[in-house]
């Protein structure tokens, strides 16, 4: 489930504000820090809801939905420069549907803001890049159609059946080709993914969980080719979580056997597992199968504290008893920590056999609602 995170309320508000009074499109300043809690739940009165499976059509339902709060289109990936070092990369578009308001007769007139993350998790030196951007939906600055998603000149397009990445944060970038090597999934009940106990509380989900890629990642003035694989996510809804739920701990696995496994444990603000917690196992053919928080435990194994004294679950072990799965996941390395306007962590993982120690996958999690 991806943060991965919404703006709504006073981040909302802040951000409309500051950018009405602009006459040219720089980036907006943001709250110092946008809180989980507000950006998945909160007063959706104004914005459908999702509540029952409703059947996704494709490629139509790649582009933006806005009668909806939120959503967000999310790749990650594991890659290897041909000198074999470890390379990760994190790319988000977030849409935020802003308050119903009078239209005004402006240019700048929008019913969303947008947002993009745009990470590179380096592990031959343990180093984590990060940038994150804002625009208004309107002038052309940002956008999602079927065959192409943008924030200013960050931009996925389609061709054919293959994703082209482009992002450029400066100080490293992204230039690659996304080829999927196994169809669509729906996530939860044919992509109705409940989230609480409302029938409001989830989203319309699924996922492309294997997707070969190659092309250039540039950092600093060194430019390198890589190969690996990579996930996409894509959901869209309003008020997914209930008012008990404070974040999520989210596993994108791809096993060396062909399988793959998405888990997305849900936590109540008590700090216990909340039993609306889910998942979905891949087969290599592409058939997948609805895990529930009974068919799968996940134990923290080990925890990592930043410098702000918040310590971060980074290491676990994982069953799923009826896929005889029993794996170990493990950080390439802590600090693949996100410090801009959402605190969270969001970083490459190795997997491992429970018993012989072994490598069988790689993988990418993702925390939310440790920091805040």
């Amino acid at each position: 489930m991806r943060l991965d995170s919404v703006f709504v309320g006073i981040a909302v508000a802040v951000l409309v504000a500051w950018l009405a009074w602009q006459t040219v499109p720089p980036e907006p300043a943001v709250p110092e820090r946008l809180q989980v809690e507000n950006l998945m739940s909160g007063d959706s009165q104004d914005f459908r809801r999702v509540t029952e499976p409703i059947p996704l059509s494709f490629p139509e339902d790649h582009a933006q939905h806005p009668p909806y709060q939120n959503e967000w289109w999310y790749f990650t990936g594991n890659l290897e420069t041909s000198e074999g070092g470890r390379l990760g990369f994190q790319y988000t578009l977030f849409r935020f549907a802003t308050p119903p308001a009078q239209a005004i007769d402006s240019e700048w007139e929008t019913q969303a803001m947008w947002m993009a993350h745009l990470a590179l998790s380096d592990g031959r030196e343990q180093r984590f890049f990060q940038a994150e951007r804002f625009a208004r939906g309107s002038l052309e600055l940002a956008g999602a159609e079927t065959d192409r998603w943008w924030l200013r000149d960050w931009e996925v397009t389609l061709d054919s059946q293959d994703w082209q990445l482009k992002a450029d944060a400066g100080d490293f970038a992204l230039d690659l080709s996304l080829t999927p090597s196994r169809p669509i999934v729906l996530q939860g009940d044919e992509g109705y993914s409940r989230k609480g106990p409302d029938p409001g509380n989830a989203s319309r989900y699924y996922s492309i969980t294997r997707l070969a890629t190659n092309g250039q990642i540039r950092i600093g003035n060194e430019t390198f080719p890589v190969q690996g694989l990579s996930w996409l996510d894509r959901e869209w809804g309003s008020s997914q979580l209930s008012e008990e739920q404070a974040g999520w701990d989210w596993f994108a696995i791809q096993l060396d056997d062909g399988r793959d496994l998405m888990l997305a444990r849900l936590r109540n603000k008590d700090g216990s597992d909340s039993e609306w917690s889910y998942g979905l196992l891949v087969e290599p053919n592409g058939e997948s199968t609805y895990l529930t928080d009974e068919d799968y435990e996940a134990t923290v194994d080990r925890r990592w504290t930043d410098s702000k004294g918040d310590r971060w679950p980074l290491d676990w072990q994982v069953s799923v008893p009826a896929a005889n799965l029993n794996i170990h996941t493990r950080a390439v390395f802590d600090d693949q920590h996100w410090r801009q306007s959402v605190d969270y962590w969001e970083g490459m993982i190795d997997v491992l056999d429970q018993v012989s120690g072994e490598p069988i996958g790689r993988g990418y999690l993702e925390l939310s609602g440790y920091g805040e």
